[in-house]
């Protein structure tokens, strides 16, 4: 009852230096758990912040004080369920699920059923593993924006893992979406249905007009500079704009916003991903749909995972990156 697994023992900036290929034995799930023979995953900016134990709170938030507890970094997961706890109702042994796991870089997972759903029809294994954990931080920002059709969109960081779900599904809400990303790839955020492209190394996003709403995926603009892209009573919601700060990595632009919102007629802020069945089941519908489809760059074998995480880190991905089992 063994399997082969990406292992990690070590908190490191560099893949290669604290992920190795292993066999360990496999996950033993618990009454309310879940066990996944995981045929796909995918890499997000949270596996870097899990690999790495940066900014500091990661660790602080369960993940492991001094050594990383989770087997290794990889959450989001597609698959086939192989075993299921005894207080479980709703998923069997066969069904095909997608979600988040904790350890997904590996040939089985283990995870809460509350985590799981049913996959989208449409998709590939490799296409449903790049869904979860940036669709479902797509989906919910958006929401917590409160976009309404009609109205204008700014997506930074369109090109990106969240990204490319936050253009597709602002669009599915009604929205005028203007998506930004570099000169390489303008065309992928057109193809994915943006109304305007805004190529940042030519022109400032935040100078074109006034929008409804910005979803601030990527880049670190002032918030001086956001709100003076926003209506009188824009919404603006930080996803992204990461530093390589040890102690706020980039949040304390996100926690400035919080602190100015109850004073200005504007709406500033973030919230924190929710890994819920019932968005998942949402995402299925918009996928089902043909509202969203992932766009996803290139997938990597199991034992080149490390290779995979430092191909995202370079910002090279168009979409998403995903790993094969």
């Amino acid at each position: 009852m063994t399997m082969t697994a990406i292992v990690q023992d070590r908190y490191g900036t560099e893949p290669a230096d604290v992920l190795r290929l292993d066999h360990v034995d496999r996950p033993a799930i618990g009454a309310d758990e879940v066990l996944v023979r995981v045929r796909a995953a995918s890499v997000d900016r949270g596996t870097w912040h899990l690999m790495t134990g940066l900014p500091y709170p990661i660790r602080l938030a369960g993940f492991g004080l001094r050594r990383p507890k989770p087997l290794n970094p990889g959450r989001s997961v597609a698959g086939t369920v192989a075993a299921v706890g005894a207080d479980v109702t709703g998923i069997r042994p066969g069904d095909e699920v997608y979600g988040t796991a904790d350890g997904a870089f590996a040939e089985y997972a283990r995870t809460k059923a509350g985590r799981l759903t049913a996959r989208p029809a449409n998709l590939s294994d490799e296409q449903a593993a790049a869904v979860p954990v940036s669709g479902l931080a797509a989906l919910q920002a958006v929401r917590h924006a409160g976009i309404q059709p009609g109205e204008a969109v700014l997506v930074i960081g369109a090109s990106g893992g969240v990204g490319t779900f936050a253009v597709q599904i602002a669009k599915a809400h009604g929205a005028e979406v203007t998506g930004v990303s570099s000169t390489a790839k303008v065309d992928l955020v057109r193809k994915l249905g943006a109304d305007h492209v805004v190529d940042y190394t030519r022109d400032d996003p935040t100078q074109a007009r006034h929008y409804d709403a910005i979803l601030d995926i990527g880049g670190n603009r002032r918030l001086s500079q956001l709100r003076g892209a926003l209506t009188p009573r824009g919404r603006l919601v930080i996803v992204g704009g990461e530093t390589d700060g040890r102690w706020l990595g980039g949040t304390d632009r996100q926690l400035r916003a919080q602190v100015l919102s109850p004073f200005v007629s504007q709406r500033l802020g973030t919230f924190i991903t929710s890994e819920n069945a019932a968005d998942l089941a949402t995402l299925r519908e918009l996928i089902e749909a043909g509202k969203v489809t992932p766009a996803v760059d290139r997938s990597y074998p199991l034992a080149q995972t490390a290779a995979a995480i430092r191909y995202l880190r370079e910002g090279k991905a168009r979409g998403k990156v995903v790993i094969r089992i």
